[in-house]
């Protein structure tokens, strides 16, 4: 068995943080939880590390894009960001704060896992 993947989830949801969760966990990953932007920039900022972030847009204190570009700005460029949200423009809102991958709510867990996959396959 590989070691487990390090992932940050980020959401303001309890639910949408405890569904995801149970995704992650199925695909092996070592989940850290963060409640808005602030608090994932916060844990970069600490030093902590992590091979992917799952990432929801809107939220208090600090939106997800908003928190991706001061994570990319960091130097954290070799973690895949994968955001997700329900917006019809949030792809485009991701992708241009510097996400690697988009998956619309609700998450289903055919499409995260290929992405997780694909970080798997890196390390």
């Amino acid at each position: 068995m590989a070691s487990s993947l390090k992932a940050l989830l980020v959401d303001d949801m309890s639910v949408e943080r405890m569904v995801v969760s149970s995704m992650l966990r199925k695909f092996h990953c070592e989940i850290t939880l963060a409640k808005n932007g602030k608090e994932a920039v916060d844990m970069f900022l600490e030093g902590n590390e992590f091979d992917i972030v799952v990432c929801d847009k809107d939220m208090p204190i600090m939106t997800g894009p908003e928190a991706i570009v001061k994570i990319r700005a960091m130097g954290a460029t070799d973690v895949k960001i994968v955001g997700v949200s329900a917006d019809d423009n949030a792809m485009e809102a991701f992708m241009g704060a510097g996400a690697d991958d988009f998956v619309p709510k609700p998450v289903r867990p055919e499409i995260l896992q290929p992405m997780v996959q694909e970080v798997i396959n890196k390390k």
